[in-house]
């Protein structure tokens, strides 16, 4: 055969090789996978999670500040970045955004009297555009910090917590802290807040001579969470907010539940500019929304009860400094 035949013939017997490859790992996957992601991927029609409104509240309207220059008169102009469900993402039309950062906004816009301006950001854009006065609250899961407190007002709507979940049909029945880890497949996202408490733990762990954490990292969410539910890692370290969403397809339960500042408490908070007054009003309107069930009504339906807060504080203590 000549050369350059050759040539052309081991070049198609090479492709035909890793065509055959690729084939053979999508067929060994569980043929459940491609069920599983989907099931996590799918995003809900508008219709499907109507807008949860409220009266306007009179004591609440009358600690907005008489001075206070609204972005859009008459409208709360809200920034929320749709990153994901729970907190918020787009439905599947594309363009409405859906989710508890999104009703609670809502909630709040209408106890004040004033339409909603709701107005998707990048989640980097927002301290700039709130301090300019381009918005003038900000609902994007916004964890209260002390430094964050040296630029702006909160008003607390949810407990910042860290969840634990493993295959509703394993082993692991609860997790009450770092010696529970010890020797566990722990799927974590690489650099968040989680992986550092779970390195804290783990290093507890090994120098008492316990077993150390197999730490498990994925790119993708779905893919990490598809780990637990085949049995290829034990549990999954993360915002519970995100897991006990998709928890709901009753693929995983939860084994554990922490303070996002671990042992710290930490609170998720509306974030308005500081010393703008607007603060003191957006707790009396959430307050208001806590007492008449409004709030109870927006959790539930994204399976975030466990979040709830009693009462909403201004400027609760934060997390701090690092």
């Amino acid at each position: 055969m000549p050369l350059n035949r050759r040539r052309s013939f081991n070049i198609v017997v090479i492709a035909l090789v890793l065509i055959a490859g690729v084939v053979a790992i999508l067929y060994s996957r569980p043929a459940h996978d491609a069920g599983d992601a989907a099931s996590v991927a799918h995003k809900p029609d508008a219709a499907d999670v109507p807008p949860i409104h409220a009266a306007p509240d009179p004591a609440a309207i009358a600690l907005l500040p008489k001075d206070f220059k609204f972005a859009v008169p008459g409208a709360l102009t809200v920034a929320t970045n749709p990153g994901a469900l729970p907190l918020g993402d787009y439905a599947s039309d594309g363009k409405t955004v859906i989710g508890i950062d999104p009703d609670i906004a809502r909630l709040v816009a209408d106890a004040l009297g004033l339409r909603l301006n709701l107005v998707p950001v990048a989640w980097a854009d927002w301290p700039l555009g709130l301090e300019s006065g381009k918005y003038d609250a900000v609902l994007s899961n916004v964890t209260v910090t002390e430094q964050r407190k040296k630029k702006f007002d909160f008003s607390s709507y949810r407990q910042d917590l860290l969840g634990i979940y493993t295959r509703s049909d394993g082993p692991i029945k609860q997790i009450h802290g770092p010696r529970d880890v010890a020797g566990l497949r722990v799927v974590v996202g690489a650099a968040t807040n989680q992986d550092q408490i779970l390195r804290r733990w783990d290093a507890q762990n090994v120098a008492a001579g316990l077993k150390p954490v197999q730490f498990q990292y994925f790119d993708d969410d779905v893919i990490g969470r598809l780990a637990v539910i085949t049995g290829r890692a034990d549990v999954l370290f993360g915002p519970n907010a995100t897991a006990a969403y998709a928890a709901r397809d009753g693929k995983v339960r939860r084994v554990g539940l922490f303070p996002g500042g671990w042992p710290a408490a930490a609170a998720i908070s509306v974030t308005t500019r500081k010393g703008s007054g607007l603060a003191a009003a957006v707790t009396q309107a959430l307050n208001t929304q806590i007492a008449n069930g409004n709030y109870a009504k927006a959790l539930a339906r994204w399976n975030l009860q466990d979040e709830a807060v009693e009462r909403s504080q201004t400027n609760p203590p934060g997390l701090a400094e690092q």
